[in-house]
């Protein structure tokens, strides 16, 4: 409490100041006011009042501030808003991602993930879980590794894996790599493969073409106009989800999208 009310009065001279304007305005009718019409000493006077209101009433430095962090929300999420209706076409059509689920379901949900990202283990049990639930649901995979350099490996070893395994059987790669513990880098992606009968000289080559490197660019891209700053993030309807919310958070998202067509009815 002593820290925030030492911010409070660190504060208070500019809020003191901005409002002094205000209040000035205020007093003159709600006509416009340029500072420069106030003596200093008619300034000072005013700064003075509204800066030991602000003193003996410091909960309205929270509360500006509250305001300012609702205001920067709503800017963002409209941002996001924006962004995610102009690149649903591409991102739900692109080559370069898996699709599990029903391919063609009516519902789409993008994971975007790490291989090497704890909660995005913690969530693969909830993403099978919608999937068996939801017979609907498409979902979409989309490599995201901003962890490490492994990641990277990692991912463009999967996607190359992606091109010869299908539907369940790259699913089961999916979850048995994600469910690794420790690091996954391109030694534990090729052995997996290896294991569960891919051609390993069609990997190699797939691994080294352009295409590879194509596909992680586009999902970065996509990361950073829909502003995801880490994983899992997802899409559903017309929202971004951050972070490990849940089954159940993600379940009402997609009942949702299925019974009105957004995450949030009215």
């Amino acid at each position: 409490m002593l820290g925030f009310l030492a911010l409070g009065r660190g504060l208070a001279g500019s809020l003191a100041a901005c409002l002094a304007i205000a209040m000035a305005a205020a007093l003159a009718g709600g006509a416009p006011v340029n500072a420069a019409e106030f003596s200093d000493a008619q300034k000072g006077e005013i700064e003075s009042i509204v800066k030991a209101y602000i003193l003996k009433n410091p909960e309205i430095v929270q509360q500006a501030f509250e305001e300012l962090t609702n205001r920067e929300k709503a800017s963002e999420a409209a941002a996001r808003a924006k962004s995610l209706s102009d690149v649903q076409g591409p991102l739900y059509s692109s080559p370069n991602e898996a699709i599990v689920g029903n391919p063609q379901g009516k519902i789409t949900l993008v994971e975007f993930f790490d291989y090497n990202c704890g909660y995005c283990k913690k969530m693969l049990p909830d993403l099978a879980r919608l999937i068996k639930e939801n017979p609907d649901l498409r979902v979409i995979l989309r490599d995201f590794p901003v962890l490490s350099d492994a990641s990277i490996d990692a991912a463009t070893i999967a996607a190359s894996v992606r091109d010869q395994f299908k539907g369940e059987k790259f699913w089961e790669y999916h979850q048995r790599l994600l469910g690794l513990h420790g690091l996954v880098g391109k030694e534990q992606a090729v052995d997996l493969a290896q294991e569960m009968g891919a051609d390993m000289p069609r990997l190699a080559r797939d691994a080294q073409a352009p295409s590879a490197k194509a596909g992680l660019e586009e999902s970065f891209k996509f990361g950073r106009l829909l502003q995801i700053q880490g994983t899992p993030s997802y899409v559903v309807g017309d929202a971004v989800v951050d972070g490990a919310v849940g089954f159940e958070d993600l379940q009402g998202k997609v009942n949702n999208v299925r019974k009105c067509g957004k995450t949030v009815c009215s």
